[in-house]
């Protein structure tokens, strides 16, 4: 355990309800061939952020698999001796990278979530932020829209200042406080409605890609998906924007409320397929390490197992499609030293690291310089860092003590990324922006432009 961190306490709580001699009993159960190709070795244990933190065995990767297999086979019961471990988890996927069996402890720890929704639902403050954002919000574009201008409102009319001067935000949690300091300045018009429903691209064109503009990612970074458009038209590409896409599910899926990230991915398949474009392009890690495993969501469905394969074949990070259709680097000089931050999903989940670091190198004027363990979680993992906010707090610290003294700018391609780290740097009173790797693309483009002037 590292000095100075105490494990913090679990504040997840739940309806106890009996249990039979099997603890996962519903549908989607973790599958035995899952489980059992792990063989133990600990090559995960040293790249696990919670046991590096806790030094508990049960909170690293082969220890929260034996617990799902003692569970799964009747050995142990659905309490909070594998509930809390398989919660306390933040699914960052690095023991992935790492294990030489391939154990997929991604799916195994989503498809145990699934199991402790069904049988035990959350309660207390886990279950309130479920109902309010994973139910209430976050499947509904029109109420996402609303909540933004809100904010927009809100950070516009200076209420946002005089709720800081009078301490009207005490009356929040301490984690949500932190968060509101951290907000991104909203910026509508939001890219579903705002940019246009096709746009070409600048010749040769090299075909199609649908724009995945997400649920977080378009309230709170409208700018990056619009930045993102025009790049991707700089680069040979027409763009077209699906009016009628929604939430990807992610944080379904972490949260184990499988049936409803099923109904948003058959939305999301349905009309991205009928776009007829050749790619889906998507500019938000966890959203795309989503979209490309569909297919595991509908293992036991067929037909719809078919058609979501169909739809992850075309998915695309950002920084991925650019290196696969040809990157056209651009003129305008970008004077900066940055360090690059690899989002969890990205590397770990999509193994995505080499070509956003290419990307950035042909930015004239950019210098890049390496962020010590830059693949290690910064503490953000969808909500983690309101569900359990001790543990995503002390991760952040040990990403910030790496960040080096010369980076101006952290770089990284995931919103969760951004806001946590900013998160960070306002704690530390650090002078270092956070930014979207497309960001400092266009930027670039943008600047060549205006030098042609």
């Amino acid at each position: 355990m590292r000095a100075g961190f105490a494990p913090p306490a679990s504040p997840l709580a739940y309806e106890a309800r009996p249990f039979g001699s099997v603890a996962f009993s519903g549908p989607d159960a973790p599958e035995p061939d899952k489980y059992s190709a792990c063989v133990h070795c600990g090559f995960c244990l040293e790249v696990c952020p919670t046991y590096q933190q806790l030094g508990d065995e049960n909170h690293s990767p082969r220890g929260r698999v034996w617990l799902i297999k003692e569970a799964a086979e009747g050995r142990l019961p659905l309490d909070e001796s594998v509930v809390d471990p398989v919660f306390t988890c933040l699914d960052c996927r690095a023991c992935e990278t790492v294990c030489p069996s391939g154990v997929q402890v991604g799916a195994l720890i989503e498809e145990a979530r699934g199991q402790v929704f069904l049988q035990r639902p959350p309660t207390g403050r886990a279950g309130f932020l479920e109902r309010l954002f994973l139910r209430g919000v976050f499947p509904y574009p029109r109420r996402l829209r609303a909540l933004g201008r809100l904010l927009w409102l809100y950070q516009r009319s200076g209420l946002q200042r005089l709720a800081r001067r009078f301490g009207l935000l005490r009356a929040l949690p301490a984690a949500l406080r932190e968060m509101e300091a951290a907000l991104p300045v909203v910026s509508p018009p939001f890219a579903l409605t705002g940019l246009p429903a096709r746009m070409s691209a600048r010749p040769p064109k090299k075909g199609t890609a649908a724009l995945f503009t997400g649920c977080v990612m378009d309230v709170l970074f409208a700018d990056v998906n619009r930045a993102t458009a025009r790049v991707v038209i700089r680069n040979g590409l027409d763009v077209v924007v699906p009016r009628q896409q929604v939430c990807c599910g992610a944080l379904h899926v972490h949260a184990g409320h499988r049936d409803e990230a099923r109904r948003l991915a058959r939305r999301n398949i349905e009309v991205f397929l009928a776009s007829e474009a050749d790619y889906v392009v998507v500019n938000a890690a966890g959203c795309g390490a989503a979209l490309k495993e569909y297919p595991e969501l509908f293992r036991d469905d067929g037909a719809w197992r078919e058609r979501a394969a169909a739809l992850s074949k075309r998915v695309r990070d950002i920084s991925e499609l650019l290196a696969e259709v040809g990157f056209r680097a651009p003129n305008g000089r970008i004077e900066r030293t940055v360090t690059y931050h690899d989002a969890c999903h990205l590397c770990h989940a999509q193994h995505i690291r080499s070509q956003p670091r290419e990307l950035l190198r042909q930015i004239p004027g950019l210098r890049l310089v390496d962020l010590p363990e830059s693949e290690r979680c910064c503490g953000s993992a969808g909500i983690y860092n309101l569900t359990h906010p001790e543990m995503a707090s002390a991760l952040l610290e040990r990403k910030m003590d790496d960040i080096p003294d010369e980076a101006e700018a952290l770089v990284t391609g995931n919103p969760g990324c951004i806001m946590q780290i900013r998160l960070g740097v306002r704690r530390r009173r650090r002078r270092l922006d956070v930014v979207h790797t497309v960001e400092l693309l266009d930027a670039a483009y943008r600047k060549e432009e205006s030098d042609d002037v």
